[in-house]
């Protein structure tokens, strides 16, 4: 699933194309992707110029004009989940099997919402009906947004394993098991240690290691390990970085012994028994 990095680099790479341009159209070529109700969604998109391209989270914002009485604002939310992709394809590049939104843009490109596996969606969201999401709603922080104090508070009296929080989007928003294990790795803990287990001085350490293997990630443009790409349809490249993340019974890069995989939270963690202690 994309993390903050590859959203962040699909957000940046989509701004300047977006940003100014009226959607004019749209074809809804699968329903599910738009929350079921096709009409609503090409009536609510149509018209609409993007004022602004963001990200919250896993998840892309595009900010659409709307009447000035209109409280609120309107959204295009993407989330892309396992395989989705938002891109501005090339001229002259129709939608695949797998494009399940087409929206034409006043310039002659097209904006397409493409998933695979058909697990990520794109509404066309009121700030109301946003705001009234679950999820939404509980979202932590921005983890480049914060400093170590208010996430060492996030943690406080937490007894749950530190991978499992990491994960947790109510903790921090926009981690993923990629960034939650390379940082990790960095700061030298263990993914199965208890957060109330680690002191102060060992968390503002792992916090600095989350903030620079994001921005690590957002410099490299993310990562392409599978369906990931970005909003011109190229590769990142952190992929290329890795010191743990899917290399389990492989040489550690720093100690040379053999990275160890273990199950946290349902999901898969590398770490290196030497180089992270509890």
């Amino acid at each position: 699933m994309p993390e903050l990095p590859e959203v962040e680099t699909i957000a940046r790479g989509l701004a300047p194309e977006l940003i100014g341009q009226r959607i004019v159209a749209a074809e809804v070529r699968g329903a599910k992707a738009v929350g079921g109700d096709a009409a609503l969604f090409t009536a609510r998109v149509v018209g609409r110029a993007v004022e602004g391209v963001h990200r919250r989270g896993k998840m892309l914002l595009l900010d659409l004009d709307v009447p000035r009485e209109k409280e609120g604002g309107l959204f295009l939310a993407v989330h892309l989940k396992m395989t989705g992709r938002l891109w501005v394809p090339p001229e002259g590049t129709g939608p695949d099997v797998h494009t399940h939104v087409v929206m034409r843009l006043l310039n002659g490109r097209e904006l397409h919402f493409r998933d695979v596996r058909k697990f990520g969606w794109c509404r066309c969201l009121t700030g109301d009906e946003l705001a009234a999401m679950p999820f939404f709603r509980t979202l932590g922080p921005e983890p480049l947004e914060i400093g170590p104090e208010e996430f060492l508070a996030r943690l406080e009296g937490r007894r749950g394993r530190i991978k499992a929080l990491l994960l947790d989007q109510k903790v921090v928003a926009g981690i993923g098991n990629i960034y939650a294990d390379e940082a990790l790795f960095r700061a030298g803990i263990r993914p199965e240690a208890r957060a109330d287990a680690l002191s102060a001085a060992r968390l503002r350490r792992l916090f600095a290691e989350v903030q620079e293997v994001l921005r690590q990630g957002i410099r490299e443009n993310g990562a392409s390990i599978s369906d990931y790409r970005d909003a011109r349809g190229d590769a990142g490249a952190f992929q290329n970085s890795f010191r743990v993340y899917g290399r389990g019974g492989e040489p550690c890069v720093a100690c040379g012994g053999r990275l160890r995989a273990v199950t946290v939270a349902g999901r898969t963690s590398t770490y290196c028994p030497r180089c992270q202690k509890g």
